[in-house]
């Protein structure tokens, strides 16, 4: 029997990757139907994208608004200064758990190519502390942070691939 092309693996790659993305809980079983594969075939493509790191990790799509939180972004533009250490405080607040030391739970950050070079999705019981967590960042970045907009999302209509079920809301915002 001859191995597949590359081709041939990535493709087959993606079908069980778009399955796993739209739910992650899926059995092997039910993603080896749905994309056509042997229940063998689904566990290896998934072994070796987990042992790649093209899987990073599995997580649940969560509704904010039923834990008290509100999610905001974070845009930040860097200034032509130096990193030096602040660097590493300002990795050390977003990336480790310093920033839930703070009622801070950071759930995305991403460079940019843009006006801004960082973006930063977290969660924060309110305002206050959304502003507070701004500011900390701010200060351990030092000369560092050029610009830092805050801005709180009113509503998700997608996340993680996934359609909000309460989509009828959204219209309530246009």
């Amino acid at each position: 029997m001859p191995k597949s092309s590359r081709k041939q693996i990535d493709e087959d790659e993606k079908k069980i990757l778009a399955v796993l993305e739209s739910n992650a809980k899926e059995s092997i079983d039910k993603i080896a139907k749905r994309c056509g594969f042997s229940r063998q075939k689904v566990w290896r493509v998934i072994k070796r994208l987990e042992k790649d790191k093209t899987i990073w990790g599995y997580h649940a799509v969560v509704d904010d608004g039923k834990f008290d939180v509100t999610r905001y972004i974070m845009l930040i533009k860097r200034s032509s200064q130096p990193l030096g250490d602040a660097i590493n405080k300002i990795t050390n607040l977003i990336a480790e758990k310093r920033g839930r030391e703070i009622g801070i739970d950071v759930l995305s950050v991403g460079y940019l190519h843009g006006r801004y070079d960082v973006a930063i999705v977290f969660t924060a019981e309110d305002i206050k502390h959304a502003k507070k967590f701004s500011e900390i960042l701010v200060a351990e970045g030092a000369n560092l942070l050029s610009e830092v907009e805050l801005m709180e999302f009113i509503f998700l209509l997608r996340e993680g691939g996934i359609t909000n079920p309460e989509i009828k809301k959204f219209k309530e915002f246009f």
